[in-house]
């Protein structure tokens, strides 16, 4: 490829990550996104990206932040996770997978729910676990663990609710507008989009997050621990899972997809001992609802960045 000046923001700890950093941002120009990258090796600390500190919204990769705080509630005992919780149907919040798919109501543990909001995604299993802990819970204790850069402020119901009040059964245009109707410094007029109202997080802030959960410095090791099992279990394999995985390097991360959305952010763990940490923002504008060359950019974006940070 034929180096042009990057933009400003790429950033890394040589000037090969600082090229892998240009070269991902032109490849997503090219395929009409734009997002944030952050990447780093938890143990050497060396790290590249882009727009780093930039909030968007999270989308399903909010479920990490609230399996947090969850699982150390259940840790020390103020939850129990072989509570059971019974899901209707009729108000269970709307998704393509687990629960949200169910015909009949259903009694599922707490920690059971944990599994199917993690590893399938399941939002009628985040929102059961939002009755117990609610999004002003989860952002408190974020913030008394100095977690600032992720805010949870709702339950994925509202998601769903936003684009229904501005595009009711239209779900074509809530995807133009979501796609559109962008304004500077993170505005929207889908509430669930705008940064100042939506559950939000930058890529630094959800690589720290993870750097912490992995190396047992929040919350308590039987929650961590925990939750590092619970990543490691995504069922979901077209973003960065599709380009790592093999059997000397696994992928333990969350997904996150709405709209013109699409995230991840996981920990990429070599046999040879390497520990990356990568988090994918990134915001589409086309207006499509499959777009398989964007999962494909985000894997490819995190292939890039662990090869040049692995030891």
């Amino acid at each position: 490829m034929t180096m042009t000046p990057g933009p400003s923001s790429a950033y890394g700890f040589a000037g090969e990550a600082v090229q892998a950093a240009v070269e991902i941002q032109q490849e997503w120009a090219q395929d009409g996104l734009h997002g944030a990258l952050c990447a780093r090796h938890l143990d050497t600390g060396e790290e590249l990206g882009f727009d780093a500190d930039t909030p968007y919204a999270l989308a399903s990769v909010s479920k990490v932040p609230l399996a947090l705080v969850t699982l150390d509630l259940i840790a020390r005992g103020r939850l129990d996770g072989a509570q059971p919780l019974v899901l209707d149907p009729e108000t269970a919040t709307p998704g393509p997978t687990g629960v949200s798919m169910f015909r009949h109501p259903s009694r599922i543990a707490l920690d059971d729910l944990l599994y199917l909001m993690l590893a399938a995604s399941d939002n009628a299993a985040a929102d059961a676990v939002f009755e117990l802990v609610p999004p002003t819970l989860v952002t408190t204790t974020l913030h008394e663990w100095n977690c600032p850069s992720v805010v949870v402020r709702h339950p994925m119901r509202v998601l769903y609710d936003a684009a229904a009040a501005v595009a009711p059964d239209d779900p074509a245009l809530a995807l133009e507008l979501a796609v559109r109707a962008t304004t500077e410094g993170g505005g929207h007029v889908l509430p669930s989009l705008d940064i100042a109202s939506a559950t939000s997080g930058t890529a630094r802030g959800l690589v720290l997050l993870l750097e912490r959960i992995w190396t047992d410095s929040i919350s308590v090791p039987a929650a961590t621990q925990r939750l590092r099992d619970l990543l490691g279990r995504q069922l979901g394999r077209n973003r960065m899972v599709a380009e790592l995985a093999s059997d000397s390097v696994t992928v333990s991360s969350k997904t996150g997809t709405f709209l013109n959305l699409r995230h991840e952010a996981g920990v990429v763990s070599t046999a040879t001992g390497d520990r990356i940490a990568v988090a994918v923002l990134t915001a589409s504008t086309i207006p499509a609802v499959h777009q398989p060359e964007v999962d494909r950019a985000i894997g490819r974006a995190a292939r890039v960045a662990v090869d040049v940070l692995r030891l």
